[in-house]
């Protein structure tokens, strides 16, 4: 990789991870349901009338919209919402890797190798150590505050949630595989087309027409920054770089710079936003992201050699 295109790379890493903090600093001021469909309406439009719709079915443009995009940022920004630093929920999506394995091998009958086992294994006790830090950080565990099960539930509910959203991505990556060739920013500005009316009318729903109509009325300038950046930045500045690296790398290369995402999350988030995660779930995120790179050594050398086509679908645990 030339160092321009290594540079790139990593540019990439960081707009990913500094992502988090952007969806932090809407949330502020918009329900997370509103904040999701305003994100990809402005990925949708005007772009959609500008750029060719992929070569697949429908129903998989559909699929990948309701579940990559839809259902993994719909949780995401929920368990935000309901607390979940931004940084920690930049480690803890990475569980998709987890999810993906397992839908992958009951539908596709694709057979994980060992290292992917043991990555996912390690996925798995990583966020056993987070959950336990954030039960013992709200003060579940020593029955501080009083009430040790609401503090239970304050801490464990939103960490649930955003493995919700995990799971979520895990079966928006098993759909992505139908739409493998295709145009890879066509697929990502098409499928966001199903997401922004199934959003506004659950938020509707949930939060009810004053809430939704006063976030509208309403709108301050961090729900701007943070749909400005999410949408420009993170999925059509970002996976525009990303896809021109996979159509000149194998793969292999490119993928485990989407690692990186996770630790820029935790660093801008203690920096910009004061959110310092506990030892106990710095260890757990070290052991999850830990996890996530076991299985994507396997990949590295399996495909090293072939150069796969370009697709926005590829990035692992990049949270866009």
């Amino acid at each position: 990789m030339t160092p321009r295109h290594l540079v790139l790379a990593v540019l990439v890493a960081t707009i990913w991870g500094v992502n988090f903090v952007a969806i932090d600093l809407g949330l502020r001021d918009t329900p997370p349901l509103v904040l999701v469909a305003l994100r990809f309406a402005v990925v949708a439009v005007p772009l959609v009338f500008f750029v060719r719709r992929p070569d697949v079915p429908w129903r998989v443009i559909a699929g990948i919209g309701l579940f990559m995009s839809a259902g993994q940022f719909g949780l995401l920004f929920t368990a935000m919402h309901l607390g979940l630093p931004a940084g920690l929920a930049a480690v803890v999506l990475q569980c998709q890797m987890i999810f993906t394995l397992v839908i992958a091998a009951l539908v596709l009958r694709e057979r994980p190798t060992r290292l992917q086992v043991i990555g996912a294994a390690l996925g798995v006790v990583g966020l056993g150590i987070v959950a336990f830090g954030r039960l013992d950080g709200e003060g579940a565990l020593r029955g501080a505050g009083g009430d040790g099960g609401t503090a239970a539930l304050a801490a464990v509910v939103p960490l649930l949630v955003c493995v919700g959203a995990g799971l979520s991505w895990g079966i928006g990556n098993v759909v992505s595989r139908s739409a493998a060739g295709a145009n890879g920013f066509g697929v990502v500005v098409w499928s966001a087309l199903v997401v922004p009316i199934p959003m506004l009318a659950l938020s509707l729903l949930l939060d009810g027409p004053a809430v939704v109509g006063e976030a509208f009325a309403s709108m301050g300038w961090q729900t701007l920054v943070s749909v400005g950046y999410t949408a420009g930045f993170a999925s059509l500045v970002g996976y525009s770089i990303w896809n021109m690296l996979l159509g000149r790398y194998p793969a292999g290369m490119v993928a485990p710079f989407a690692l990186l995402a996770p630790p820029v999350g935790l660093v801008a988030a203690a920096l910009l936003l004061g959110q310092v995660p506990s030892a106990i779930e710095a260890v757990g995120a070290v052991v999850l992201v830990g996890g996530v790179a076991v299985g994507q050594l396997r990949r590295r050398r399996k495909v090293a050699a072939v150069v796969e086509p370009p697709s926005a679908l590829a990035a692992a645990g990049t949270g866009r």
